[in-house]
């Protein structure tokens, strides 16, 4: 007779957000890049572009503590922030476009930071040329802006991401069963943290250790 498995608790995970948490590969060298050479922008605004888990709110996070950036989570945010030259992150940009409201916003707060000397770090999921504007200035505004994309990890950078997620969650993984992950996922980070997610879940409830047989029956 098989045991009961243990119902896990919906617990919150915590992830690690510092820069020597950032793990640099050529997926997306050209962003950590262009972070590191903040102040020198040659515009107010830069852009990280990149599929969804790929790290653009981790670099969101490393460059709000390294520029001291306040977040613009809505519009209220952004009328409020008339303060002071301070930069300012908005994550998921795409949520303002295609309101001319919200972009009305969007580019009064992108002409006061010009204004002050000072920036803002954009993230979406899709080049700019590929956000349905209403607005043809700013449109033209962040055409002209620096940006850079987040590609597909290599071999190198999945490993240590899968070991990073599992480490998060407190969970001991062998480096021989991170190697047996590597090659039979789909190479993105959305699919190692439901590789993650999934192998605490089932570890957990069935008390098991985190080993090559049991991959071989989550994957």
């Amino acid at each position: 007779m098989n045991a009961p498995e243990q119902i896990p608790f919906a617990l919150e995970t915590r992830g690690a957000f510092g820069r020597e948490d950032f793990w640099v590969s050529d997926c997306n060298r050209a962003a950590v890049a262009w972070l590191d050479r903040y102040p020198d922008w040659p515009a107010p605004a830069f852009v990280i572009t990149g599929p969804p888990a790929s790290g653009k709110t981790h670099l969101c996070t490393v460059w709000r503590q390294k520029s001291g950036a306040a977040e613009m989570e809505s519009v209220e945010a952004m009328q409020e922030r008339q303060e002071g030259p301070l930069p300012a992150v908005i994550d998921d940009a795409m949520r303002f476009i295609g309101d001319s409201e919200k972009e009305e916003h969007l580019f009064h707060l992108y002409n006061f930071l010009q204004g002050q000397g000072a920036h803002m770090l954009l993230t979406a999921a899709k080049p700019v040329a590929e956000w349905p504007f209403v607005l043809p200035d700013l449109k033209s505004r962040l055409m002209a802006a620096p940006a850079a994309a987040l590609g597909s990890p290599d071999d190198a950078l999945m490993a240590i991401v899968l070991a990073k997620l599992f480490s998060d969650r407190q969970v001991f993984v062998p480096q021989g069963v991170i190697g047996f992950i590597v090659p039979r996922i789909e190479r993105s980070f959305a699919a190692m943290r439901r590789v993650v997610d999934e192998t605490d879940r089932r570890a957990l409830s069935q008390k098991r250790p985190v080993t090559v047989p049991l991959m071989k029956e989550i994957l």
